[in-house]
């Protein structure tokens, strides 16, 4: 975990900035200069991690991706006044204006609002998060090109039952996964607020979104449970052919 260090380094500086001004300790205002740009630096090595996450494991079209941006937003934006007032300080030899030290304070504060919003994509969100239940296997998520209908065939074997895989098509996302009845396909997408459903539970023909526990039958799409209001789109008779005529399946974990 990087985000500890520049959200250490960053408020430190930023609480030493303070204490200094208001003491006239130099001691204080040395510390400050050091922290400041060392957790510059570490905010810039915990962004990486951000992007592949932003890029990769964010579902789009949905509320994680809306909070990750406005994150994402935050994060800059307080690396920004963050540097704005170090920079200031520096050229004045350390000495802080009341106005640096407002920036710093706006900056804390910036980044306080989106250490929550990153909280919120771990905890609420499970970006990044492995909970995969029992008997579920490995995460494996696949990229294939060509005619749907065989691509999802192809990437459905070797699944055992109730395990799920993603697999991206023609830019779309699907789940795929195997149920008592053979292989079925449906939308990655939960029709509430964007969750994936291959990051969730399959159980008895019904898919659970692993955000807030909305529930669809594989076969139909239709919604067993909410919140989710709208059926899922499901691609189930595109798989018969794969279910009746593969066999010996291994298990992918």
């Amino acid at each position: 975990m990087l985000i500890p260090f520049p959200f250490v380094f960053l408020s430190g500086g930023w609480g030493f900035r303070v204490a200094a001004a208001m003491t006239g300790n130099d001691e204080l205002k040395t510390v400050s200069r050091y922290l400041v740009p060392a957790g510059l630096v570490a905010g810039l090595v915990a962004a990486v991690p951000g992007v592949v996450d932003y890029l990769g494991s964010v579902p789009p079209q949905s509320s994680a991706k809306e909070r990750a941006t406005k994150h994402a937003l935050l994060n800059v934006t307080s690396l920004a006044l963050f540097a704005v007032g170090w920079l200031a300080g520096r050229k004045r030899g350390g000495d802080a204006l009341p106005w640096e030290i407002a920036l710093h304070s706006a900056a804390t504060a910036t980044l306080c609002a989106g250490g929550w919003m990153g909280g919120t994509l771990a905890y609420r969100n499970q970006i990044g998060v492995d909970h995969r239940y029992a008997n579920a296997g490995k995460w494996q998520e696949e990229r294939v090109d060509g005619e749907k209908v065989a691509a999802l065939e192809d990437a459905a074997h070797g699944l055992d039952m109730n395990q799920m895989k993603l697999v991206h098509v023609d830019g779309k996302r699907v789940a795929v996964g195997r149920t008592g009845k053979g292989y079925v396909a449906f939308q990655d997408r939960c029709t509430h607020r964007g969750g994936p459903l291959s990051d969730g539970a399959l159980m008895c023909g019904t898919v659970q979104c692993p955000w807030h526990g909305s529930q669809f039958d594989v076969h139909s799409g239709e919604v067993k449970a909410g919140p989710a209001e709208e059926k899922i789109e499901t691609y189930t008779p595109a798989l018969k052919s794969a279910s009746t005529s593969r066999g010996g399946h291994r298990r992918h974990g």
